[in-house]
């Protein structure tokens, strides 16, 4: 069983999808971590994470190492994903990763639970459940100052909403595999509801399609 979770940052789908794949004993990718990755080398090595030939070497020669750095949940590593995040080369080198651990989950587990920005459209298409996981920018950059002031770090609330928006137009806008809910993906606004309500929502959805047809 594949299970695709898409939306922006910061919308909670990373939590959820590694709740879902806890609960059901599926395989967990973070696909969003592989950009970030590749983000993080071009940041250690000094290079603008704009520098297209470079995001693509560094995609093509991926430091999976990099995926348990300290420094991948910051934010800067989070700004220069999206940046590399939207070079056709870079998702191209990725794709097949992403394709294969949906396909031939690790571990010989019984399913996979993918999230990122492009699973239900472009990675998965066939996922047998799609969801679209999203919040409004204001309540996600207070996630965020949250989160950044939990690890210790200055927060200015005004320059994450700043970020999140700015975050959001680019992968919205981008021309290769743009954000967008999949024709067929269900809308889970995390605006309004904790994480333990999305995640039994989440979790229903799932039983009804492992329900024997």
């Amino acid at each position: 069983m594949i299970i695709a979770i898409d939306g922006p940052a910061a919308a909670g789908k990373g939590t959820l999808a590694r709740r879902l794949a806890e609960k059901f004993n599926f395989a967990y990718l973070d696909t969003g971590a592989l950009y970030r990755a590749v983000g993080l080398t071009l940041l250690k090595q000094g290079i603008d994470p704009t520098d297209t030939k470079a995001a693509e070497a560094a995609s093509t020669d991926l430091d999976l190492g990099l995926l348990d750095d300290s420094d991948l949940r910051a934010e800067a590593t989070g700004g220069a994903a999206s940046k590399v995040a939207a070079m056709p080369a870079v998702r191209a080198n990725l794709l097949d990763f992403q394709k294969n651990f949906a396909k031939r989950p690790p571990e010989g587990k019984a399913g996979a639970v993918l999230d990122g920005r492009d699973i239900g459209t472009v990675v998965c298409p066939d996922a047998d459940l799609k969801l679209f996981v999203t919040a409004s920018p204001e309540v996600r950059a207070e996630r965020r100052r949250l989160e950044m002031e939990g690890r210790g770090q200055r927060a200015d609330f005004d320059a994450i909403l700043a970020d999140v928006r700015a975050r959001d137009e680019r992968d919205m806008g981008r021309k290769d595999a743009p954000l967008k809910p999949a024709e067929d993906a269900l809308l889970l606004d995390t605006s309004n509801l904790d994480i333990d309500a999305v995640f039994l929502r989440a979790v229903a959805l799932v039983q009804e399609r492992l329900k024997p047809q």
